[in-house]
C-alpha cells in the first residue's frame, strides 16, 4: 500500500493540529479524517507511537481529563513547528495526491469486482442453458422443467452473491484495519452495486419479454 504521509511528515503534521488547540487521540484521527475528507483516517496504531514519540522528544506533552488524555504542544514543539512551516504546504498537497492515489485503487478494485460479478452470473446462465439442453427437457415436453431450472438457477445465484459479499467484506475490513477506508469507496460500492442490480433486472426483463 502506497504510504499517505512521507517520512516524518505525519509526526509534524500532528504538532500543527495540536498547535490549533490540544487534543486527546481520537479528536486527531478525526481531525485528519476531516482534514482529507474522509479519504485518509489513520488506525490508533499510526497515531498513537507516533504521539509518544513526540513526548519522549519533549515536542508534546499529556495530561489526564477524566479517561481521555489530552495531548498538548511545548514550546519546543511550537518552535520546530515554526522552523519547519515552510513544509506544511506541501505535506497537504503530497497527502492529497497519496489519498487519490488510494482511492484510485480501491475504485479499481471495486470496478474489477463488479465485472467478475457479472462474468460470473454470465457464465452460470450459460451453464444452466448448456444443462438443460443436455438433459433433453424443454418447455414443450416438460412443463415443470422451466421452474426447476429456475430455482436451480437461483441457487447458482444466490451462491455467487454469498461468495462476492465474502470476499469483497473480507477486502474492505483488511483496509479498515489499516485506518484506510474512504468514504469514496462506499459510495463507489453502491453505484457499482446499483449498474449490477439494473444489469440482472434488464435480463430478467428480456428473457421473459
Amino acid at each position: 500500500m502506497t504510504p499517505v504521509f512521507g517520512h516524518g511528515h505525519l509526526r509534524l503534521y500532528l504538532l500543527s493540529l495540536l498547535d490549533e488547540s490540544p487534543k486527546h487521540g481520537y479528536e486527531l484521527i478525526q481531525a485528519l479524517g476531516d482534514r482529507f475528507g474522509g479519504t485518509y483516517v489513520p488506525s490508533a496504531g499510526t497515531i498513537y507511537p507516533r504521539l509518544s514519540k513526540l513526548e519522549e522528544e519533549g515536542l508534546v506533552s499529556k495530561s489526564a481529563d477524566g479517561r481521555k488524555t489530552v495531548y498538548s504542544i511545548t514550546d519546543a514543539g511550537r518552535t520546530e513547528l515554526h522552523d519547519r512551516e515552510g513544509e506544511l504546504g506541501g505535506i497537504e498537497d503530497e497527502v492529497t495526491d497519496s489519498v487519490r492515489r488510494l482511492a484510485n485503487e480501491v475504485r479499481t478494485s471495486v470496478n474489477e469486482a463488479m465485472k467478475s460479478l457479472r462474468a460470473d452470473l454470465a457464465a452460470a446462465a450459460r451453464d444452466a442453458r448448456d444443462d438443460a439442453r443436455a438433459s433433453g427437457r424443454t418447455v414443450r415436453n416438460d412443463p415443470a422443467a422451466p421452474r426447476m431450472q429456475s430455482r436451480s438457477n437461483l441457487q447458482d445465484a444466490e451462491i455467487l452473491i454469498s461468495e462476492f459479499r465474502h470476499q469483497l467484506r473480507s477486502e474492505l475490513r483488511e483496509w479498515v484495519s489499516r485506518g484506510d477506508l474512504a468514504a469514496e469507496t462506499v459510495t463507489v460500492l453502491r453505484r457499482g452495486l446499483d449498474e449490477v442490480r439494473v444489469a440482472v433486472v434488464d435480463s430478467l426483463r428480456k428473457t421473459n419479454s
